[in-house]
């Protein structure tokens, strides 16, 4: 990883795992780290983990036609 967390464009495609939790141990602790010193990762995590909250709400019943 790069000294400057805003210099690893590796971690934004990590975010989705991130949020669903399905990263190992190093990865997360790698994303969590970065998280705090990059706001523009940082927002597309708020954005995503409202989404996946939102998608959480949604039933079977609501997709089919």
């Amino acid at each position: 990883m790069s000294a400057d967390p805003g210099d690893d464009p590796h971690v934004r495609l990590l975010l989705g795992a991130y949020v669903l939790d399905a990263l190992d141990a190093l990865e997360t602790r790698r994303v969590a780290r970065h998280l705090r010193g990059c706001d523009g990762c940082a927002q597309v995590y708020v954005e995503m983990a409202e989404a996946s909250a939102l998608l959480a709400l949604v039933r079977a019943e609501d997709l089919r036609e």
